[in-house]
Formats: structure tokens, C-alpha cells, sequence
């Protein structure tokens, strides 16, 4: 079999003289692909979730610990006791949310002189 390539076609001749061409597919890479997951195993970051605080439950931003990660979803667990829109409390303190998702960034740089406790 001989292969002979011209300008975005490959033009293959088998044993038998039949020719066969086939088009090459016409990608530019200019720069390496982004990174696969937007959050890593460990990573700390704020949720926008339903959560308890000073014993009482509020809707707002909580940071929390990325425990799982794959192409879709990222799970984050909680020390407090977080709860389901629908008003159910999740046992494991885990919730899941879609990698591209509003209601989960990197934590907020807060500039102040006394040192906060983190409580995720």
C-alpha cells in the first residue's frame, strides 16, 4: 500500500491499484486545552446553599471542602448541616453541583484586621 498526501487529502493504493482518498481534518491547535476540572480534590470553596448558623437556618454563601470531582459535577462537604431546596437536610452534609454552576466559586478575599474562623 502506498500512501501519497496532497493538500488536505490522503490518497492510499492498495495491492490491487485501487486508490482511495480520505480528507484530513482541518484543526489549528493555538494554544494547549484547558484545564480539565475547574476545581480540584481539596480545594476550598463558598456555596450559595441552605445551611444552619448561630441555630438558625439562612440562605447565603458557605465554604466548604471539594471531596469529589468528575467531567460534570463537584461535591462539597459541609461541618454544618445543610438542607435541600425542598426543605430536606442532607445527612452526609455533601452537595452536588454541576461544574459550571452560579451557586459555587472561590472563596471571597476578606480584608479585615481580626482573623476569622473558617467554618466549612
Amino acid at each position: 500500500m502506498t500512501t501519497i498526501k496532497k493538500k488536505n487529502k490522503v490518497v492510499a493504493e492498495n495491492v490491487n491499484g485501487l486508490k482511495r482518498e480520505t480528507k484530513m481534518s482541518d484543526y489549528a491547535y493555538m494554544k494547549a486545552p484547558a484545564d480539565e476540572h475547574d476545581y480540584d480534590v481539596g480545594d476550598v470553596v463558598e456555596v450559595f446553599c441552605d445551611h444552619e448558623k448561630g441555630g438558625q437556618r439562612i440562605r447565603g454563601w458557605m465554604k466548604g471542602i471539594v471531596v469529589q470531582v468528575d467531567s460534570k459535577m463537584v461535591a462539597v462537604q459541609f461541618r454544618t448541616n445543610v438542607y435541600l431546596t425542598d426543605g430536606w437536610m442532607v445527612p452526609d452534609h455533601i452537595l452536588w453541583y454541576p461544574q459550571n454552576s452560579a451557586h459555587i466559586r472561590v472563596p471571597v478575599k476578606r480584608t479585615s484586621k481580626s482573623s476569622e474562623k473558617i467554618d466549612y
